[in-house]
């Protein structure tokens, strides 16, 4: 724990920004982290950029030229764990932040989450995640709904738990001893590192915390097509997760996974059952429908409430995006255990959005 004489002394804070490709969000982020309130801190950012080929790194090096608190390193394996731990060993403040470049953040994130990370005396603290559509656009919106809402991402993600101590946090500022003694982030996972990496500091006793005093406004992917991608990788790296630090996943990763073995299930025996010529065949063809219908109609309730609530009829298609985002999620987990997490993806094969990858 920071001694007194730290807390005294003006600390200096390091953002790390993994990018990579990130020009249509990097300015609106980058604007939000350059205008922080540093009363009482002074603070350097640090963009690691993954061989930007849409002019980010260009943007982010004319931004370095007027701001002296702005370097940008390269990722050169570009993928986002090197780049956290790139700037971690480059990072020169006492606190380190590991922020995404696909969010933009209040203009008290930092202070705020300091304060309460030492009045807390904890290890972490993040603030509260508010998901914004990437557009206008209906597809956008229904992206950003289907995460935001718990029965998309659960009641337990970083973008929708509740304030208090936690399990694992997103958008964080660290002791930056602490995260040398955990060793940074794996470079083996290329999904779920900040999982992995917040039960390790949680494992040697520390704390995380989550304060609802301020926040940040994350952007998910824009289109269904990009929505499912992004499900059924991050349940295809939950297989490799769970083999790397079984303690890092919890059982709500995988309930996509029970979902999905469980209408496979259900379908064989609506094709199978008629063959035994035991029952009536529409009867075979019961559970396999009650599963559907069951998710069918808490994605409806789910979606009516999103309708009041934002006034959006387009939310209303929400129960087919929530079927699709949980079956391609399961999916890529199912395929995950056949494979043995060895098929389709690999650290050579995938490359990850240089934004944080939140887990469900």
């Amino acid at each position: 724990m920071p001694s007194e004489s730290d807390l005294m002394e003006r600390p200096l804070i390091s953002v790390v920004l993994a990018v990579y490709n990130e020009r249509k969000h990097i300015q609106e982020c980058m604007d939000s982290l350059r205008g922080q309130e540093t009363q009482d801190f002074d603070m350097e950012i640090l963009a690691v950029d993954g061989v930007s080929t849409d002019g980010t790194r260009e943007y982010l090096e004319q931004i370095s030229l007027v701001d002296p608190r702005v370097r940008v390193l390269a990722n050169e394996k570009r993928r986002v764990p090197f780049a956290f731990n790139i700037g971690i060993r480059e990072a020169k403040g006492s606190y380190i932040c590991i922020f995404g470049s696909h969010a933009v953040y209040a203009r008290d994130y930092v202070s705020v989450c300091l304060k309460e990370l030492q009045s807390k005396s904890a290890a972490g603290c993040g603030g509260r995640v508010f998901i914004q559509a990437s557009s206008a656009k209906l597809q956008a919106r229904l992206a950003a709904y289907a995460f935001a809402h718990p029965f998309g991402s659960s009641r337990r993600s970083f973008r929708t738990q509740p304030e208090g101590y936690a399990d694992t946090i997103g958008y964080t500022i660290f002791r930056r001893d602490v995260l040398v003694q955990v060793g940074g982030y794996s470079e083996t996972l290329l999904r779920n590192q900040d999982n992995d990496t917040n039960q390790k500091i949680r494992a040697l006793g520390y704390k995380l915390y989550c304060t609802w005093k301020t926040h940040c406004f994350y952007k998910p992917r824009e289109t269904m097509r990009e929505l499912f991608v992004y499900a059924y990788h991050n349940g295809f790296w939950n297989v490799i997760s769970l083999r790397e630090n079984r303690a890092s996943m919890g059982a709500r990763h995988f309930i996509p996974f029970f979902f999905v073995l469980s209408l496979l299930s259900a379908f064989l025996v609506a094709m199978v059952g008629p063959l035994l010529g035991t029952l009536p065949d529409r009867l075979f063809a019961v559970p396999f429908l009650g599963l559907l219908f069951l998710h069918l109609a808490m994605a409806t309730a789910a979606a009516l409430g999103v309708t009041l609530s934002r006034k959006d009829t387009g939310a209303l298609l929400l129960p087919l995006v929530f079927l699709g985002f949980h079956v391609a999620y399961g999916s890529g987990t199912l395929i995950g255990f056949v494979t043995g997490g060895r098929a389709g993806i690999s650290s050579r094969q995938e490359r990850v959005p240089a934004a944080i990858s939140p887990s469900q």
